[in-house]
């Protein structure tokens, strides 16, 4: 089976295409950069580059939410990497003449809005705020290619965690100097995944010929951000424990502090766990168990 993987040289992507490869796969990744040569992987700057025919399409391409504060220009540059390209990725899909079976495509739990009360599932309604639109329109631009030859997975990502990148690297900065810390009053909801179910999940979904639509790609068991801080704190020992003031976020980073880090959303991976899904880091206990104990070698 051959499968092409956009934005496989980032966060997700790398930890992707090894399993990828230890499955059988032939992989190409389509790249912005040149990049060393891998045994069983091919590097390719276009789309046009790549070896036909493709079985799936791992669509994972885009520019970082948290990159930078959200400028007009910055917004318009999260737009075209992610809703622009996957127009593009699909217009390349259906000019093949034997078109790829699957399209997994990225998105986010950004797609409900944020609120405090509600849990939220596959079959909620798509909320209000930039993330949520953005979400909306690369899922729409995903969608165009589906027909009876190809099924189109779109991936709702919760924040997503692991050592050596992510969100979780931003987290813990103040941990390292024994200060733990939560944003705003602490009480917003945080639905997280490990990295390592997020690339479990992938390859189950990819397998099940039943499996389309949208699926919620975050833990079980999301937390608020003081109870992140309380786990962390237990495996992560600190002197004191502090929240950073909101109005001191918001000045420093704009429309992104509300939409990201003060606010937040309940989310439950309903869909993925009715598919039959066993999530190997179902708590965040678990999950940063394993991350911190790898980080120590």
């Amino acid at each position: 089976m051959h499968i092409l993987v956009t934005g496989g040289t980032g966060f997700i992507g790398s930890a992707l295409v090894p399993e990828l490869l230890k499955h059988g796969f032939s992989v190409t990744v389509l790249t912005r950069s040149e990049q060393p040569l891998r045994a069983g992987v091919s590097f390719v700057q276009s789309l046009d580059a790549v070896r036909s025919p493709v079985d799936v399409v791992v669509n994972l391409a885009g520019a970082s939410l948290a990159g930078r504060r959200w400028s007009d220009s910055y917004k318009a540059e999260m737009v075209a990497s992610r809703a622009g390209f996957t127009e593009t990725l699909v217009r390349w899909m259906r000019a093949q003449s034997t078109p790829p079976g699957v399209l997994i495509s990225g998105s986010a739990v950004g797609f409900y809005g944020c609120s405090r009360d509600q849990f939220f599932d596959e079959t909620s309604p798509a909320g209000s705020g930039f993330s949520a639109q953005l979400c909306q329109a690369w899922e729409s631009a995903a969608s165009v290619v589906e027909d009876d030859m190809t099924r189109v997975i779109s991936l709702r990502l919760g924040v997503v965690f692991d050592r050596n990148g992510g969100a979780l690297t931003e987290m813990m900065r103040s941990f390292k100097l024994g200060i733990g810390t939560w944003m705003g009053d602490g009480n917003q909801w945080l639905s997280w995944v490990h990295r390592t179910d997020v690339v479990r999940a992938i390859l189950h979904l990819c397998a099940d010929a039943g499996a389309k639509g949208a699926y919620n790609l975050v833990a079980p068991r999301p937390v608020t951000h003081r109870e992140f801080c309380r786990v962390l704190s237990a495996r992560r020992p600190t002197l004191l424990s502090l929240g950073l003031p909101a109005p001191i976020m918001r000045v420093a980073l704009g429309e992104m502090a509300d939409e990201l880090l003060l606010k937040g959303q309940r989310v439950t991976p309903h869909r993925l766990l009715d598919a039959g899904f066993d999530f190997r880091f179902s708590s965040l206990d678990s999950a940063l168990i394993d991350i911190l104990a790898r980080s120590k070698r």
